[in-house]
């Protein structure tokens, strides 16, 4: 499965646009990773387990996008973008969301 951030696709074009497709993920940071966090915020930089946790989060989000669209018979994700948003205090929410199409080669 192709996945853009771009429109348009070098020598491909849009046969079909299928529509909206997205992959939602929930995570709670557990109370480990919230003592580390909040250690290293007090020294400053990097705090390496959210950042993983982000990461691994974002990874799911594309891969349930990626589901969501083969289930719709898309071949490729345009404009894929993502969204984040925190639930309470110890949640965060990662989207990854596109346009589900059929690209085929231009002639």
């Amino acid at each position: 499965m192709l996945i853009t951030t771009t429109e348009n696709v070098a020598g491909r074009k849009v046969k079909t646009s299928l529509g909206e497709v997205f992959g939602v993920v929930v995570r709670s940071r557990g109370l480990g990773g919230n003592i580390m966090a909040g250690l290293r915020s007090i020294v400053g930089g990097e705090i390496h387990e959210y950042t993983r946790l982000l990461e691994e989060t974002r990874r799911q989000a594309i891969d349930r996008m990626v589901k969501n669209a083969t289930a719709m018979g898309a071949n490729a994700v345009v404009m894929m973008r993502f969204d984040s948003s925190e639930i309470g205090q110890a949640m965060s929410e990662i989207v990854a969301y596109g346009t589900a199409v059929i690209l085929e080669p231009e002639a």
